[in-house]
């Protein structure tokens, strides 16, 4: 509890300033009182969930960005695991993989690739990394020397700061690729 305490106090902070906000002003927005804001940024009050995301609308990010732990390794999600709801239950589905850290970049590409050589990229810049959803095929993915199988609907992020892989296993083979700079 108080790992999350801190790191909801220094992302309320950082997003906070970064957008030159006052205390005063993001509490006037997110309709909660100045003491609860500077409690939180000072980590000692213990938020609801409904204040979190009153924060986070006010400052223009998702409830993620205050709470989300970050990644300590490879993420890997099945498509069949999704928040855990049968597509047929609900016509739209949005589930969050990974939300924008602040003060991040984030590259998109598509990737289309056939049975072969495998490409190996180069590491990026430190702290850079990669999320891929597999939209079509099968392909061996991730840090050159631990890829993962992906099959469609699969997402796996990975530190790319790290010589890493894409090799597509069977014809037709396509994925979203988001490279996230830090």
């Amino acid at each position: 509890m108080d790992d999350l305490r801190t790191r909801i106090a220094e992302r309320l902070r950082s997003e906070r300033e970064s957008r030159g906000l006052a205390v005063s002003e993001l509490a006037r927005r997110a309709g909660i009182s100045k003491a609860t804001v500077s409690q939180l940024e000072s980590g000692t009050a213990n938020p609801t969930v409904e204040t979190l995301w009153a924060i986070g609308d006010a400052l223009g990010v998702p409830f993620s960005t205050l709470v989300e732990a970050p990644a300590t390794g490879p993420r890997l999600v099945r498509a069949g695991d999704y928040a855990g709801i049968p597509a047929a239950a609900a016509p739209y589905l949005a589930t969050l993989l990974s939300a924008s850290p602040p003060g991040a970049r984030r590259d998109i590409y598509v990737i289309t690739a056939e049975p072969g050589n495998a490409h190996v990229a180069e590491p990026h810049a430190a702290g850079a990394v990669e999320h891929v959803i597999l939209t079509a095929g099968r392909a061996q993915v991730g840090p050159e020397l631990e890829p993962v199988e992906l099959a469609p609907g699969d997402y796996l992020s990975y530190t790319a700061d790290v010589a890493h892989v894409f090799r597509a296993l069977s014809p037709g083979t396509a994925a979203v690729l988001i490279n996230e700079l830090r």
